[in-house]
């Protein structure tokens, strides 16, 4: 198996795309260690991890704070190592249009999706030293490349932010042999979008008929990026950023 032997922390992990990026990762054989908010999802995701054989551990801490970003990664770290890094976790947070957003709302977007992935890469980078072709994968958005909707332009603000810093990150780390790439998925049907699914069907099925491959994606299509990304196959692929749903690639 392609990732036999190396541990990979994956955030935001206990649904959606993060779950299905850490079984692809596990089943290549990583030993992948989950993060989350709840307890209740970690523990019922960790069970169907080790029973499909995979080896895995469930860490419970906010991504947004640092002290505990630091506390659990030097964990993990000193525990098992650290391969690889997939900084999953972000959400949209609400919508606020700029003229009545509140400083606090603007931070706390920006906390979950660009603050996030700078605590944890840090963090993590003296263990990804010690790795076996170490990456950090980040996971951003098409928001990103058109700022977001009506509401939604702090969201893309932040996810902006994580191609740049993805590219800041890849020129630093170079020298170490660490690769840094992200992800910017489309419109994948996951319960990011589930309320809208489920009551304006109409607007949720506009979305496919707009998308060059006639549907949504899924989470599996994002995940068997994410396992190519992570492998010794991309070993020379690095300040990327790839488009899924978009046929983009955009790099340095």
């Amino acid at each position: 198996m392609k990732l036999q032997g190396k541990t990979a922390l994956i955030t935001g992990a206990t649904g959606g795309i993060g779950f299905e990026v850490a079984k692809h990762l596990g089943a290549q054989g990583a030993k992948v260690i989950i993060n989350g908010l709840d307890a209740e999802a970690g523990a019922a995701r960790l069970k169907e991890l080790t029973d499909a054989g995979v080896t895995a551990e469930f860490y419970q801490f906010d991504v947004t704070n640092e002290d505990l970003v630091n506390e659990n990664v030097k964990a993990i770290g000193d525990k098992h190592g650290i391969d690889i890094v997939v900084n999953n976790a972000g959400g949209l947070g609400g919508r606020s249009r700029f003229e009545v957003m509140t400083t606090e709302f603007y931070r706390s977007v920006m906390a979950l999706n660009l603050d996030s992935a700078f605590f944890v890469s840090r963090a993590a980078i003296p263990y990804l030293k010690k790795g076996t072709h170490p990456n950090i994968i980040n996971f951003t958005s098409n928001a990103g490349w058109n700022a977001g909707g009506p509401g939604a332009g702090i969201y893309g603000t932040s996810k902006a932010g994580v191609h740049a810093i993805t590219r800041a990150l890849a020129k630093d780390l170079a020298e170490y042999g660490i690769r840094v790439n992200a992800v910017s998925p489309g419109t994948i049907d996951t319960d990011f979008h589930k309320q809208i699914k489920s009551t304006k069907p109409e607007v949720f099925q506009s979305w496919a008929n707009n998308i060059m491959l006639g549907r949504l994606g899924q989470p599996t299509d994002v995940a068997s990026v994410v396992a190519f990304l992570a492998s010794e196959d991309a070993a020379f692929i690095t300040a990327e950023t790839i488009q899924i749903g978009g046929g983009q690639a955009l790099g340095i």
